[in-house]
């Protein structure tokens, strides 16, 4: 919200996957109206929390230490490894790894360990947001099953739903359907989002 602030937006349109379906849910819960809609996904959401074995094990790790013994660019690289069609231009990816340097990754690792707590307190929340949503998740995700999308559909008084034949990277492996998507919904289609599945 604060970005949107900065730069004088009005009323703008949020595309917040993966991690930001969170960040994007809440500030929409706690400041009603400041955004015209919202495109999520890919993010854990459900709780009890339906995640993927290597997230799932990120969360319940006791100890951060061997991450950080790892270091991010191993951990990141094998992440990116997941993707399907799309190909990571050089630039690019010593940019997701570069991001992560050192212990950056475990330095980021909090956010998703806090979904134990986090995502109860989502879920109460959820029935009240007035926003309209997007929500765009991969059929084959095996991070983020699709379930947590459903979830999100489910409770979400304005949304719609698109489940896409990819894995977890859906704005990426199907980069031309999901951009059709994002594009087609802020020509008009999120003032038809009503609850029923897209």
């Amino acid at each position: 919200m604060r970005i949107a602030d900065a730069f004088e937006l009005e009323q703008p349109h949020v595309v917040g996957p993966d991690v930001g379906t969170g960040a994007s849910l809440f500030a929409a819960a706690h400041n009603p109206g400041r955004f015209r809609s919202l495109v999520v996904g890919s993010a854990g959401a459900a709780f009890p929390l339906e995640l993927g074995q290597g997230l799932m094990e990120w969360i319940e790790a006791p100890d951060l230490e061997p991450y950080r013994r790892t270091g991010g660019r191993q951990i990141v690289a094998e992440v990116i490894g997941t993707l399907e069609r799309y190909e990571l231009s050089e630039a690019v990816r010593e940019d997701y790894l570069s991001s992560y340097e050192g212990t950056r990754f475990a330095e980021s690792m909090p956010y998703v360990r806090a979904y134990p707590t986090d995502l109860p307190t989502l879920g109460v929340l959820l029935p009240g947001i007035q926003t309209p949503a997007l929500i765009i998740a991969g059929a084959r995700d095996e991070i983020v099953p699709p379930t947590n999308a459903e979830y999100l559909h489910a409770r979400l008084p304005q949304s719609q739903l698109a489940v896409v034949d990819t894995g977890h990277f859906t704005w990426e492996d199907a980069a031309g359907e999901y951009a059709s998507l994002v594009t087609t919904w802020w020509a008009g289609g999120y003032s038809a989002a009503d609850g029923t599945p897209g």
